[in-house]
């Protein structure tokens, strides 16, 4: 058994509900064997990265919820003396209270910056997945319990049967940093990439051009939509610093062809359509 998470960026709503829950488990509490007290401030086991995307009028909000990845190849147990950072049987990455005192250089260790330093116990601390929870029979770790989005699963990775390991199956998830090379098991979806948008218009009604054809071809890939009730579309998850061609085209009307490049978010803004002569 090997238990991991995936975080579905593409569900998180920048609620913090995980981030609550879990300095309401171990802000002021200790746990004897796992954990030694978090202090009230200054501590994010769990954190919250906003990311504001677009421009006027099509700006939105991403959320990438970071906690520890808890590594198969950690940098954590490598820095650590004495065995204080351990890997359990289950894969959980823990920093054990007792015999980490004293061991800053564990903090450094961690390339995704996740492990804090605990200035009144002199002690690293991070994230355990709520390993005493689920020792005693909880399911879940608080913050995927509190999750109203669902955008967090936890399970087994070597269950084939169960939903985590059957969505890295798929190939439908992706590590945060890959570059780091770590076997990270928190994975995710939905990590932001870039999206183009824009509003059709029939030219002669000044009306939304509603269920217009909309073609955005690359050099990897080739996506269609078409517009909604106002005449909006948007491709989302497109690759960074590519060049695309735009294709919009709708019975009656002359077909329009465009290029955009996704070095940005980027909204074309308005695109006439013209009756055929």
């Amino acid at each position: 058994m090997r238990l991991g998470m995936i975080i579905k960026c593409e569900e998180c709503i920048g609620c913090y509900n995980c981030f609550l829950t879990c300095q309401d488990e171990f802000c002021g509490n200790a746990y004897e064997g796992y954990a030694a007290a978090a202090p009230k401030e200054g501590h994010n086991w769990m954190r919250i990265s906003e990311m504001e995307r677009g421009q006027y009028p099509r700006v939105k909000m991403a959320y990438t919820p970071k906690t520890c990845m808890h590594c198969e190849d950690a940098k954590c147990i490598e820095a650590s003396e004495n065995n204080a950072v351990y890997r359990r049987p289950d894969g959980i990455v823990v920093i054990d209270p007792v015999k980490a005192v004293g061991q800053k250089q564990i903090v450094g260790s961690c390339p995704y910056r996740v492990i804090e330093w605990n200035e009144k116990e002199q002690l690293p601390q991070k994230c355990n997945m709520c390993a005493h929870l689920l020792d005693r029979g909880e399911k879940q770790p608080r913050c995927v319990e509190s999750c109203p989005t669902n955008a967090i699963i936890f399970g087994d990775l070597d269950d084939d049967k169960s939903e985590i390991a059957q969505l890295i199956k798929q190939g439908a998830t992706a590590q945060l940093t890959p570059e780091f090379h770590l076997k990270e098991k928190v994975r995710y979806t939905g990590l932001s990439k870039r999206f183009v948008a824009g509003t059709v218009v029939f030219k002669d009604k000044n009306e939304s051009a509603i269920n217009a054809l909309v073609e955005i071809c690359g050099k990897k890939e080739t996506k269609q939509t078409r517009a909604n009730e106002f005449g909006d579309f948007e491709f989302e998850g497109l690759e960074v610093n590519e060049s695309y061609n735009l294709k919009i085209s709708h019975p009656g009307y002359e077909e329009v062809k465009l290029q955009c490049s996704t070095s940005a978010d980027t909204h074309i803004g308005e695109i006439y359509l013209t009756p055929q002569v």
